[in-house]
C-alpha cells in the first residue's frame, strides 16, 4: 500500500496495536477517497467488503488515522465530522455552504500573511490553524435555498445580501 500504510503500521505498534485486515481495508478505502467524507459515507462504501467491517471499527480506525496524522478531521457544523487525507496536501482553507454543504478548498497568500501578522501583534506563535468560512454557494443563493440548520454559537451574526 505504500508509505502511508507503513506509517500507520508504525503508529499502531507504538500504541500496542496491529494492522488488522479490517483496519487495512479501511485504510485502503481512505487512500482512494479524493474528497471530504464522513464516517457514515466511509462505512456505506465498505458494506460489501468481505472482511465484515463494523461501524464501530470504522469510527475507531478513523480516530487512529487522525492521531497518526494521516487524516485531518473537520467539524463543518453538519452534526458530524468529516475527514480528508493529510499526507501530500498543501495547506488550504474551506468555504462551506450552509444550505447544500458544498465544500470549496482555497488558498490565499494574503489571508495567510494577515493571520501571521495578527498573531504577531498579539504575541502568538502560530503552530497550526484552520480557517472556515460559512455562507451560501452561488447555486444556493440563486435558488434561494435556506441554511440546512442555523449556525451554532452565533458565528454568522451579520446577515449579508
Amino acid at each position: 500500500m505504500g508509505a502511508e500504510a507503513d506509517e500507520f503500521q508504525r503508529y499502531l505498534r507504538t500504541k500496542g496495536l496491529k494492522l488488522t485486515s479490517q483496519r487495512e481495508g479501511i485504510l485502503e478505502r481512505v487512500l482512494t477517497v479524493r474528497k471530504h467524507f464522513s464516517a457514515e459515507e466511509l462505512f456505506d462504501s465498505l458494506r460489501d467488503d468481505p472482511r465484515g467491517i463494523s461501524k464501530a471499527t470504522v469510527y475507531r480506525t478513523l480516530a487512529l488515522l487522525v492521531e497518526a496524522g494521516l487524516l485531518e478531521e473537520h467539524d463543518f457544523e453538519r452534526g458530524h465530522k468529516v475527514y480528508e487525507r493529510a499526507a501530500n496536501r498543501t495547506h488550504h482553507d474551506h468555504l462551506i455552504c450552509v444550505a447544500c454543504h458544498r465544500i470549496v478548498e482555497f488558498h490565499d497568500e494574503q489571508v495567510e500573511r494577515r493571520q501571521e501578522q495578527v498573531a504577531r501583534e498579539h504575541g502568538f506563535e502560530v503552530v497550526s490553524h484552520t480557517h472556515q468560512i460559512f455562507g451560501r454557494c452561488p447555486r444556493c443563493r440563486q435558488t434561494g435555498a435556506a441554511p440546512a440548520q442555523p449556525p451554532r454559537s452565533g458565528r454568522l451574526r451579520a446577515q449579508r445580501g
